[in-house]
């Protein structure tokens, strides 16, 4: 009966492990107690946005094994150097990969900070990731990141999944549509909740045209002034 109780247990960690990687820990709590799951607003949040350069053409010429092992070398580097940072990863759809800060846990000022940090590593991570059907060749990554509020819930009853909405959400993704490859493309709010720690290199690029924005002011972030990248 002891050995039993012990294997309950054990399967119920693995389990609950699951669904945290799943849902935040805060909302899987929610649901397991059969709760309803209220939506939140957010006051101030910074949203990451990123996908492959060329990744249409790298993916016609792979079989879908390929592609679907090309995908998961890169995202198991991010997902491990992510860690380090305090954000949530939100999603990925195909070659795009989405992370939050400030949410579901408040973190005061510090999510624009914690992105930035992030996403300079993970522009330098992407070098490291190898190609296997395309030894010689190295990924590209397009950025773009935009601070401001937005509101989040769980959507769904089967696979419920933890999404984000509003304008924020929209304006980083078009920091991200409107980036060069290997540039983080950032927005003025995100640029002025940077300035408070004097902490980062960061370069105007100008007014651009965005879809369903109008002209933005936006700029480059080129790096951290008090640290180096990880390795």
């Amino acid at each position: 009966l002891k050995e039993k109780t012990e294997d309950l247990k054990r399967e119920r960690r693995l389990a609950e492990d699951l669904l945290h990687q799943m849902l935040p820990k805060s909302v899987a709590k929610q649901l397991r107690k059969c709760q309803k799951v209220e939506a939140e607003n957010y006051d101030q949040v910074t949203i990451f946005f990123s996908d492959i350069v060329g990744f249409t053409s790298i993916a016609a010429s792979c079989t879908p094994l390929q592609v679907v092992e090309m995908l998961n070398n890169l995202y198991v580097c991010f997902d491990s150097r992510i860690e380090s940072y305090d954000v949530y990863k939100v999603e990925t759809i195909g070659d795009a990969y989405m992370v939050a800060s400030g949410l579901p846990e408040r973190n005061g000022t510090k999510h624009a900070d914690e992105i930035a940090k992030m996403s300079l590593d993970l522009v330098a991570a992407v070098h490291q990731v190898v190609i296997p059907h395309m030894p010689t060749s190295r990924l590209q990554l397009r950025a773009g990141i935009h601070t401001g509020p937005c509101v989040a819930g769980v959507v769904g009853y089967k696979m419920p999944r933890y999404c984000l909405f509003g304008d924020t959400v929209n304006t980083a993704s078009r920091m991200e549509s409107t980036s060069l490859p290997q540039k983080i493309h950032i927005s003025s709010a995100t640029y002025e909740a940077l300035l408070r720690d004097d902490a980062y290199e960061i370069e105007l690029r100008g007014e651009i045209e965005v879809k369903g924005k109008g002209k933005m002011k936006t700029y480059w972030l080129l790096g951290n002034k008090n640290y180096s990248v990880q390795n």
